[in-house]
């Protein structure tokens, strides 16, 4: 099997050319061409986002899609709105990213110890991807979860929560999806040999510019996901950065 590198090179590639979705496609292109104001003179992404991070991540960060003028415009995940303003500092303060903001795809950002993907890889009209979207994207996060193999999952938001659970029921993991309910800071041992799946509401401005949603409440959960993940076997502790 390639090194996490190179598979999750290939599958990038593979995301980055999808065109599975006709209402997706032609939205995410609509945006590219015509453009907000303020960035008016940006070269948007206007293709699916792939996923972006640390190839040996024992934390996969799981989002619900991108931003139409974020990761739309940007091609990163989180990168150029203020969700991964709100996202990445949280990240920062608990060291899995070495800075507080995302600006571009050359911004020096990098992740450690983590990986963000997502439930929908391209825009969707209204921030809300239909069902089948979603599941047609479903296999792209199956071989995430397949090469990554991490330890913990961080849903952002019901959908991701839901999208990573009906994997683990169509699987044949778990019977049904109720038991575990979708809060911010729930958190489930959902099945033996899988990882430990956390919660957290989704960073959208309307949760953190009405106060659903804070800082602290973020720092609370990745600090716990911080604790769990150093509690791991010796053979299963994160990578040693030189």
């Amino acid at each position: 099997m390639p090194e996490p590198s190179s598979a999750l090179r290939v599958l990038n590639q593979e995301i980055v050319s999808c065109r599975k979705c006709p209402r997706l496609v032609k939205y995410r292109e609509k945006v590219a061409r015509e453009k907000r104001r303020a960035y008016r003179d940006c070269e948007y992404w206007g293709k699916p986002v792939p996923g972006f991070g640390d190839g040996q991540a024992q934390l996969l960060i799981l989002g619900l899609a991108p931003a139409a003028h974020g990761a739309n415009r940007t091609g990163r995940m989180f990168t150029g709105d203020r969700s991964g303003d709100f996202l990445y500092a949280a990240l920062h303060q608990a060291g899995f990213a070495n800075q507080p903001v995302s600006r571009n795809r050359d911004d020096g950002l990098e992740l450690d110890r983590a990986y963000i993907a997502a439930a929908c890889r391209c825009a969707p009209p209204d921030n809300k991807p239909l069902p089948r979207e979603v599941s047609n994207c479903r296999g792209y996060l199956e071989r995430e979860l397949e090469i990554l193999k991490p330890k913990a999952i961080l849903a952002l938001g019901k959908i991701a929560w839901d999208a990573y659970l009906k994997i683990l029921k169509q699987r044949g993991v778990i019977a049904s999806r109720t038991p575990y309910r979708f809060a911010h800071g729930a958190e489930a041992e959902v099945a033996p040999e899988t990882p430990r799946l956390f919660a957290v509401y989704h960073p959208s401005q309307q949760n953190t510019q009405t106060g659903r949603v804070t800082p602290a409440m973020y720092c609370k959960v990745l600090a716990r996901i911080r604790r769990f993940l150093e509690t791991l076997p010796a053979s299963f502790k994160p990578i040693s950065r030189s």
